[in-house]
């Protein structure tokens, strides 16, 4: 097999064998972060040629050791995975470029090493989750990435970062236990653990209690580890305690990879296989997430700290993200799929720059932030730029999302028509509270001076290069959103063997 051919396993095993050698990398200067940052960028390079693959010839299946599925453990990887594995390497590379800076300022320098490793096997559980096709492996993959990030949420520079990774833990591990029940009771009633061979085995006992338990738990332990609303509690915490590199990195992808292995529960094994049953599940996720991005979108409103704030955005953005999924229809399909890249995006961007933020003036509290545009212009500009993009203003690639959100949710007719109502009025949140930034940084007079008084300082030059790559990202697919479209339409076609 040529070297192109190995990609699936190799996106997987790069970052996997090289977390311990950065473990035992002395942690002075910046070799750690040197270490795990070529490591994130050779890892990215692979998903590029990966997803590049994938788009020219279809879907892409390996089998580990040459044993065939289901006897062997098969990868598989969809246009969709290889798009979020696209995501997740982009996100944890731009995070470390961005963060080098940060990273230093609010973590020990002695802790910097393991905190690189338990990076990359973040990263690695994160990319094995997306490609693999089994079952109990993604459970696997799944205690991966939460022990890693456990770890490196509570090295942030606020001892309360203990606190919110101790509830991230237990919450995380809850979601984790209802999955392996889920899968459980799946293994109990068709034998097998391979995704495909139970989407095959399920359908003459589809109307059984035991199937119906498992998609239950299954369901529910996904949304635990998406933080969907009401169990959304530990994400605004991890988001504001953890150091400001990781923030970034999870925001752009962790909770989205339990949304995408619901999406593929939800498609590949329950809808063709329990009927209405499945739809009437579905259903039930539909008043939480118009609950999620309502609430969310609330109470970031009301939020003073910056990260906090994004914390709760990302809680209505899940919900947008739920509710395509739920309305259990290609349109939807495409439109989660769309909001999966795009918010990436933008919550990448976002974070960025609080992350220049946080290291020039060691706070987020939007009280302290005063003349936050005239100090930091460039940063301040990104931001705008990024939360225009969340707001969904047109030419920015959340307008695009929220286009194709409407159209699927217009479907429902009547429903539909609500739907849309109380999606708009969760936009024009969006503008408040983005607006209150707006309004500290650029008319706020520091409570030291006049806004002519501030100095200039900007954030470092590798947060304005990813910050400025990322905004110009969110504008080229506001524009041509062709290669979220083209995986949508591939995918769909995978899934449902509707051609688009």
């Amino acid at each position: 097999m040529t070297l192109v051919e190995q990609f699936p396993i190799l996106v997987v095993v790069v970052p996997m064998l090289l977390a311990p050698l950065v473990a035992i990398v002395p942690s002075r200067g910046h070799l750690p972060w040197l270490f795990a940052t070529i490591t994130s960028a050779l890892t990215f390079a692979i998903a590029v040629g990966l997803a590049t693959q994938v788009l020219d010839t279809g879907t892409i299946e390996y089998a580990l050791g040459n044993w065939p599925v289901p006897f062997g453990i098969g990868l598989v990887v969809t246009p969709f995975s290889a798009l979020m594995v696209l995501i997740i390497t982009g996100a944890s590379l731009a995070a470390l470029l961005a963060g080098r800076d940060s990273m230093t300022a609010e973590v020990p320098c002695e802790n910097q090493s393991l905190l690189y490793s338990c990076w990359l096997l973040a990263l690695t559980g994160l990319v094995g989750i997306a490609v693999t096709g089994d079952a109990f492996n993604i459970f696997v993959f799944m205690e991966i990435s939460s022990l890693a990030s456990y770890v490196v949420v509570a090295n942030g520079p606020n001892r309360r970062a203990l606190t919110a990774s101790f509830k991230y833990l237990v919450t995380g591990t809850i979601g984790a236990t209802f999955y392996l029940i889920g899968v459980g009771y799946l293994y109990m009633m068709t034998g097998t653990l391979n995704l495909a061979d139970i989407a095959e085995r399920i359908a003459p006992i589809s109307d059984t209690l035991p199937v119906m338990i498992a998609a239950g738990f299954l369901i529910m332990g996904l949304a635990l580890k998406a933080a969907l609303f009401p169990m959304h509690a530990w994400m605004p915490n991890t988001y504001q305690f953890a150091p400001s590199p990781v923030a970034i990195f999870f925001a752009a992808c962790s909770t989205k990879v339990a949304l995408f292995v619901m999406m593929r529960y939800e498609f590949m094994v329950l809808l063709p296989n329990l009927g209405e049953q499945a739809y009437f599940l579905s259903n039930l996720l539909i008043p939480l997430a118009v609950a999620a991005f309502l609430v969310g979108s609330v109470v970031a409103i009301f939020e003073r700290d910056l990260k906090r704030m994004l914390g709760y955005s990302s809680v209505a953005q899940i919900g947008y993200i739920v509710l395509a999924i739920a309305l259990a229809s290609s349109a939807g399909l495409t439109a989660a799929i769309v909001h999966f890249f795009n918010h990436a995006l933008m919550k990448a961007a976002l974070f960025t720059a609080v992350a220049g933020i946080m290291l020039r003036y060691g706070t987020t509290n939007l009280d302290d932030l005063a003349g936050l545009g005239r100090r930091m212009p460039l940063t301040m500009l990104g931001f705008v730029f990024a939360g225009l993009s969340l707001i969904g203003v047109p030419l920015t690639a959340g307008f695009i999302s929220k286009w194709y959100l409407i159209q699927a949710v217009l479907e429902e007719r009547g429903l539909g028509i609500l739907l849309t109502m109380l999606i708009l009025l969760a936009s024009l949140m969006a503008v408040v509270y983005i607006w209150k930034v707006v309004e500290v940084a650029y008319f706020k007079v520091p409570a030291n001076g006049s806004l002519q008084d501030v100095k200039r300082q900007e954030a470092p030059l590798p947060i304005l290069l990813v910050l400025w790559a990322l905004v110009a990202a969110n504008i080229w697919f506001g524009i041509d959103p062709s290669l979220p479209l083209k995986v949508a339409g591939m995918e769909i076609g995978y899934v449902l063997g509707v051609s688009q």
